[in-house]
């Protein structure tokens, strides 16, 4: 004879579904999440992981003052007869200063949140995606510190 396994209501013993509380489990969910990592060693899936370890906020957080850093530095150096290499931001520079200040905020915004969502993914097959973000990082500190170099130089600072 053959024991079926017991429904779901029975195994909790309270009566309610979980599932059936959709709006519940998103408010509760976001302040009393339980997964910070896979379930299972293969996991890898985007859902994996509830919450991510406080040193990627750090690291976002890091890279979103920089941009934003270079966006002003970008702008006093474009005042003092500088051009914009990066073909992307180019036609925003010479637009309004504003208009440049967001587009670079949302694309670099949006890029971080992409990779903080994906950062225990190995990027290519190969790395975890959380070293693009160092990399990220590390490229708007060198890229700061130049444009500091050059403000300078120029004898815009002091």
């Amino acid at each position: 004879m053959r024991r079926q396994a017991p429904r779901a209501d029975e195994r909790r013993g309270n009566g309610s579904d979980r599932r059936q509380r959709t709006l519940h489990g998103l408010l509760a969910g976001g302040s009393h999440s339980r997964r910070q990592g896979p379930r299972r060693r293969d996991d890898r899936a985007l859902a994996a992981v509830d919450r991510h370890h406080p040193q990627w906020l750090g690291v976002a957080l890091v890279i979103l003052l920089l941009s934003c850093a270079d966006a002003f530095l970008t702008l006093v150096l474009m005042q003092h007869g500088a051009t914009e290499v990066n073909p992307i931001m180019a036609p925003l520079v010479t637009g309004s200063g504003r208009a440049f200040a967001f587009w670079k905020l949302v694309l670099t915004a949006s890029g971080v949140i992409v990779l903080t969502i994906l950062v225990r993914i190995r990027a290519f097959g190969t790395f975890p995606a959380g070293v693009i973000l160092y990399a990220a990082a590390a490229g708007y500190a060198a890229l700061v510190g130049y444009e500091l170099w050059l403000l300078d130089r120029i004898g815009a600072i002091g």
